[in-house]
């Protein structure tokens, strides 16, 4: 039985001036997905997620987040999503746990619920013994932990990832996988932008953006068949060259 869509898009459009960054984008996404959306930069991955997360109006189209219009209803879509921007946005200055208790302050969540969640998230994440240590002072690797423990506080449906391991060293990204697919077995929906194409294969769907357009969604295996492809990658620029000269 096919779940229901989580994220709905029709004809969604951003533009900017004469620039039309993200081009009539229709796509649809079931509850229970881990998504992954790819491209070359500029390709309109992140004004796309932006648009989804409520943080940017559409120039035309709709988009519907967890059942809400993310124009009309944003305040209603930021309370169903979690969202993790591409550069760390937490307070330097302040632990990891301060971090996360001023994160639980502005969800309003207290007493023997903030300390369960604390214990949870950091013990999920392998974060305990780091948890008086400053944000500033951590690695790249675990910031993106931390970003994303302070994300799942107030138990999101939905996760909005943008490039969340790009210049993450590779044992970092493989303990960032396994958390991933432990949110994924809570029930949690993961809507990802990467600029890694290994990390697009552990994705259930992927869709392929270029200059605005999604040119190709499917499972990566379906993909990589259809062009003869024995790689992601290959079959990414295949389509990237078709399309370049079909424009």
């Amino acid at each position: 039985m096919t779940e229901p869509a989580i994220i709905e898009t029709h004809d969604l459009t951003r533009r900017f001036g004469a620039i039309t960054a993200v081009d009539r984008l229709n796509l649809s996404v079931p509850q229970g997905e881990i998504f992954g959306l790819v491209g070359p930069d500029g390709a309109g991955k992140t004004t796309t997620l932006r648009m989804l997360c409520g943080l940017m109006e559409p120039s035309a189209g709709w988009a519907r987040v967890a059942g809400h219009d993310v124009a009309r209803e944003s305040r209603a879509v930021k309370d169903q999503i979690g969202y993790m921007a591409q550069r760390f946005g937490l307070y330097g200055d302040l632990t990891v746990e301060e971090n996360m208790d001023f994160y639980a302050d502005l969800f309003g969540i207290t007493g023997a619920e903030r300390r369960r969640l604390t214990v949870e998230l950091l013990a999920m994440t392998r974060m305990e013994e780091f948890r008086g240590r400053q944000a500033a002072r951590l690695s790249g690797g675990m910031k993106q932990k931390l970003a994303l423990m302070c994300t799942l506080l107030h138990h999101p449906r939905i996760l909005f990832l943008d490039e969340p391991t790009n210049g993450v060293d590779p044992v970092s990204r493989r303990q960032f996988w396994a958390i991933l697919y432990q949110l994924l077995k809570d029930g949690i929906t993961i809507f990802m932008t990467t600029a890694y194409l290994d990390e697009a294969e552990r994705c259930n769907r992927v869709g392929l953006m270029f200059r605005g357009k999604l040119i190709r969604c499917a499972p990566p295996e379906a993909i990589k068949r259809e062009s003869g492809s024995a790689t992601l990658e290959a079959a990414f620029i295949s389509r990237i060259r078709e399309a370049e000269a079909a424009a």
